[in-house]
Protein backbone atom coordinates (compact mmCIF):
# COMPACT_ATOMS: atom_id res chain seq x y z
CA UNK A 1 0.00 0.00 0.00
CA UNK A 2 0.90 3.19 -0.95
CA UNK A 3 0.07 7.09 0.60
CA UNK A 4 -1.19 8.80 -2.89
CA UNK A 5 -2.15 12.75 -2.02
CA UNK A 6 -2.69 13.66 -5.39
CA UNK A 7 -6.24 13.15 -6.70
CA UNK A 8 -6.51 12.19 -10.46
CA UNK A 9 -8.02 14.61 -12.59
CA UNK A 10 -11.66 14.25 -13.26
CA UNK A 11 -13.20 12.52 -16.21
CA UNK A 12 -15.31 14.70 -18.85
CA UNK A 13 -18.28 14.64 -18.62
CA UNK A 14 -21.31 13.03 -16.56
CA UNK A 15 -18.33 10.79 -15.66
CA UNK A 16 -16.86 13.48 -14.24
CA UNK A 17 -19.32 14.89 -12.36
CA UNK A 18 -19.90 11.95 -10.64
CA UNK A 19 -15.87 11.78 -10.19
CA UNK A 20 -16.48 15.24 -8.20
CA UNK A 21 -18.85 13.90 -5.89
CA UNK A 22 -17.49 10.57 -4.62
CA UNK A 23 -14.00 11.46 -5.46
CA UNK A 24 -11.89 10.51 -8.84
CA UNK A 25 -9.90 7.71 -8.66
CA UNK A 26 -12.34 5.32 -6.76
CA UNK A 27 -10.98 2.23 -7.06
CA UNK A 28 -14.01 -1.20 -7.93
CA UNK A 29 -13.52 -2.36 -4.73
CA UNK A 30 -14.60 1.34 -3.39
CA UNK A 31 -17.36 1.18 -5.44
CA UNK A 32 -18.72 -1.62 -4.87
CA UNK A 33 -18.50 -1.08 -0.82
CA UNK A 34 -20.23 2.15 -1.37
CA UNK A 35 -23.13 1.00 -3.43
CA UNK A 36 -23.27 -2.84 -1.23
CA UNK A 37 -22.92 -0.97 1.76
CA UNK A 38 -25.53 1.65 1.14
CA UNK A 39 -28.14 -0.95 -0.79
CA UNK A 40 -27.76 -3.15 2.73
CA UNK A 41 -28.27 -0.71 5.52
CA UNK A 42 -31.44 0.92 3.65
CA UNK A 43 -32.92 -2.69 3.08
CA UNK A 44 -32.03 -3.05 7.25
CA UNK A 45 -33.84 0.17 7.65
CA UNK A 46 -36.54 -0.09 5.63
CA UNK A 47 -37.23 -4.12 7.12
CA UNK A 48 -37.04 -2.42 10.71
CA UNK A 49 -39.86 0.34 9.70
CA UNK A 50 -41.88 -1.76 8.06
CA UNK A 51 -42.64 -3.70 10.74
CA UNK A 52 -43.59 -0.92 12.19
CA UNK A 53 -45.43 0.98 9.88
CA UNK A 54 -49.09 0.78 11.24
CA UNK A 55 -47.30 2.86 14.45
CA UNK A 56 -45.63 5.31 11.92
CA UNK A 57 -48.52 5.74 9.75
CA UNK A 58 -46.24 7.86 7.00
CA UNK A 59 -47.45 8.89 4.12
CA UNK A 60 -46.47 7.83 0.89
CA UNK A 61 -43.91 11.67 0.75
CA UNK A 62 -42.79 10.18 4.52
CA UNK A 63 -41.65 7.06 3.27
CA UNK A 64 -39.96 8.73 -0.01
CA UNK A 65 -37.86 11.27 1.81
CA UNK A 66 -37.19 8.04 4.01
CA UNK A 67 -35.39 6.38 2.10
CA UNK A 68 -33.75 8.87 0.12
CA UNK A 69 -31.82 9.98 3.67
CA UNK A 70 -31.27 6.31 4.51
CA UNK A 71 -29.26 5.39 1.21
CA UNK A 72 -27.74 9.03 1.41
CA UNK A 73 -26.51 8.88 4.70
CA UNK A 74 -25.55 5.12 4.30
CA UNK A 75 -23.81 5.91 1.60
CA UNK A 76 -22.10 8.85 2.25
CA UNK A 77 -20.48 7.92 5.49
CA UNK A 78 -18.94 4.92 3.77
CA UNK A 79 -18.10 7.08 0.56
CA UNK A 80 -16.64 10.00 2.46
CA UNK A 81 -14.46 7.78 4.42
CA UNK A 82 -12.66 6.17 0.85
CA UNK A 83 -9.17 7.24 0.17
CA UNK A 84 -10.28 8.88 -2.91
CA UNK A 85 -12.63 11.12 -0.87
CA UNK A 86 -9.98 11.98 1.23
CA UNK A 87 -7.75 12.92 -1.55
CA UNK A 88 -10.61 14.69 -3.66
CA UNK A 89 -12.22 16.87 -0.45
CA UNK A 90 -8.73 17.50 1.41
CA UNK A 91 -6.72 18.80 -1.85
CA UNK A 92 -4.92 21.66 -0.75
CA UNK A 93 -7.19 24.14 -2.56
CA UNK A 94 -10.20 23.45 -0.48
CA UNK A 95 -10.36 25.81 2.02
CA UNK A 96 -12.24 26.35 5.45
CA UNK A 97 -15.38 27.81 3.77
CA UNK A 98 -15.39 24.89 1.03
CA UNK A 99 -15.66 22.29 4.20
CA UNK A 100 -18.04 24.47 5.97
CA UNK A 101 -20.18 24.74 3.08
CA UNK A 102 -20.54 21.04 2.31
CA UNK A 103 -21.38 20.65 5.88
CA UNK A 104 -23.73 23.41 5.77
CA UNK A 105 -25.43 22.43 2.57
CA UNK A 106 -26.46 19.16 4.94
CA UNK A 107 -29.08 21.43 6.85
CA UNK A 108 -31.90 20.91 4.89
CA UNK A 109 -32.08 17.10 5.99
CA UNK A 110 -32.66 18.40 9.13
CA UNK A 111 -35.01 21.10 8.33
CA UNK A 112 -37.14 18.44 6.17
CA UNK A 113 -37.20 15.66 9.03
CA UNK A 114 -38.38 18.87 11.61
CA UNK A 115 -41.11 19.76 8.84
CA UNK A 116 -42.16 16.36 7.79
CA UNK A 117 -41.69 13.54 10.31
CA UNK A 118 -42.06 16.42 13.71
CA UNK A 119 -44.61 18.58 13.03
CA UNK A 120 -42.74 21.87 12.18
CA UNK A 121 -40.02 20.85 15.37
CA UNK A 122 -37.49 23.99 14.52
CA UNK A 123 -36.16 23.92 17.84
CA UNK A 124 -35.38 20.31 16.72
CA UNK A 125 -33.78 22.05 13.75
CA UNK A 126 -32.02 24.91 15.64
CA UNK A 127 -30.01 22.79 18.58
CA UNK A 128 -28.54 20.03 15.99
CA UNK A 129 -28.11 22.60 13.19
CA UNK A 130 -26.00 25.12 15.43
CA UNK A 131 -24.08 21.79 17.20
CA UNK A 132 -23.40 20.99 13.44
CA UNK A 133 -22.16 24.11 12.72
CA UNK A 134 -20.38 24.74 15.95
CA UNK A 135 -18.75 21.35 16.06
CA UNK A 136 -17.44 21.83 12.49
CA UNK A 137 -15.83 25.23 12.53
CA UNK A 138 -14.03 24.03 16.10
CA UNK A 139 -12.42 20.77 14.51
CA UNK A 140 -11.42 22.68 11.53
CA UNK A 141 -9.52 25.14 13.61
CA UNK A 142 -8.03 22.49 15.77
CA UNK A 143 -4.93 21.58 15.28
CA UNK A 144 -4.43 18.60 12.86
CA UNK A 145 -3.20 15.69 15.42
CA UNK A 146 -6.45 17.06 17.93
CA UNK A 147 -9.29 16.84 15.22
CA UNK A 148 -9.86 13.22 15.49
CA UNK A 149 -10.06 13.06 19.51
CA UNK A 150 -12.14 16.03 18.75
CA UNK A 151 -14.30 14.78 16.48
CA UNK A 152 -15.08 11.72 18.51
CA UNK A 153 -15.55 13.80 21.28
CA UNK A 154 -18.12 15.57 19.84
CA UNK A 155 -19.84 12.84 17.92
CA UNK A 156 -20.42 11.41 21.42
CA UNK A 157 -22.16 14.70 21.90
CA UNK A 158 -24.18 14.11 19.73
CA UNK A 159 -25.38 10.70 20.77
CA UNK A 160 -26.21 11.84 23.86
CA UNK A 161 -28.34 14.65 22.91
CA UNK A 162 -30.07 12.04 20.62
CA UNK A 163 -30.54 9.52 23.21
CA UNK A 164 -31.63 11.15 26.38
CA UNK A 165 -31.78 15.31 25.81
CA UNK A 166 -34.23 15.31 22.68
CA UNK A 167 -36.78 12.43 22.06
CA UNK A 168 -35.49 10.78 18.54
CA UNK A 169 -37.72 10.74 15.85
CA UNK A 170 -40.07 7.67 15.33
CA UNK A 171 -38.58 5.56 12.58
CA UNK A 172 -35.76 7.78 12.37
CA UNK A 173 -33.82 7.13 15.81
CA UNK A 174 -30.45 6.05 13.54
CA UNK A 175 -31.01 9.70 11.29
CA UNK A 176 -28.72 11.89 13.70
CA UNK A 177 -26.60 8.91 14.36
CA UNK A 178 -25.63 8.46 10.76
CA UNK A 179 -26.09 12.09 9.97
CA UNK A 180 -23.36 13.43 12.22
CA UNK A 181 -21.09 10.11 11.45
CA UNK A 182 -20.81 10.83 7.75
CA UNK A 183 -19.88 15.05 8.38
CA UNK A 184 -18.06 15.19 11.53
CA UNK A 185 -16.23 12.18 11.56
CA UNK A 186 -16.25 10.74 8.09
CA UNK A 187 -15.77 14.10 5.79
CA UNK A 188 -13.71 16.34 7.95
CA UNK A 189 -11.53 14.09 9.47
CA UNK A 190 -8.25 14.18 7.30
CA UNK A 191 -7.22 10.52 6.99
CA UNK A 192 -3.93 9.41 5.31
CA UNK A 193 -5.25 7.99 1.66
CA UNK A 194 -4.19 4.93 1.69
CA UNK A 195 -3.53 3.55 -2.36
CA UNK A 196 -3.18 0.19 -3.82
CA UNK A 197 0.45 0.24 -5.02
CA UNK A 198 -0.74 -0.87 -8.85
CA UNK A 199 -3.27 1.61 -8.97
CA UNK A 200 -0.55 4.25 -8.14
CA UNK A 201 2.02 3.19 -10.11
CA UNK A 202 -0.62 2.91 -13.36
CA UNK A 203 -1.76 7.09 -12.55
CA UNK A 204 1.70 7.85 -12.22
CA UNK A 205 2.42 6.69 -15.43
CA UNK A 206 -0.75 7.96 -17.18
CA UNK A 207 0.39 12.01 -15.15
CA UNK A 208 4.05 11.18 -16.96
CA UNK A 209 2.15 10.63 -20.43
CA UNK A 210 0.06 14.02 -20.34
CA UNK A 211 3.81 16.08 -19.03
Amino acid sequence: MKIEWTPPEPRPGLAGAWDKFIGPGATNAELWLELLGALGLTAVLTLINFTQRSELNWTTWQWLVFLLFAFDLSGGIITNATSGAKRWYHRPEQRFIDHVGFVALHGIHLAVVAWLFRDGDWLYFAIYYGWLLGGTAVILRTPLYLQRPLALLLYSGTLLLNSSLILPTAGLGWFIPFFFLKLLVAHLLLEAPFQPESISNRQAHHSGQRR
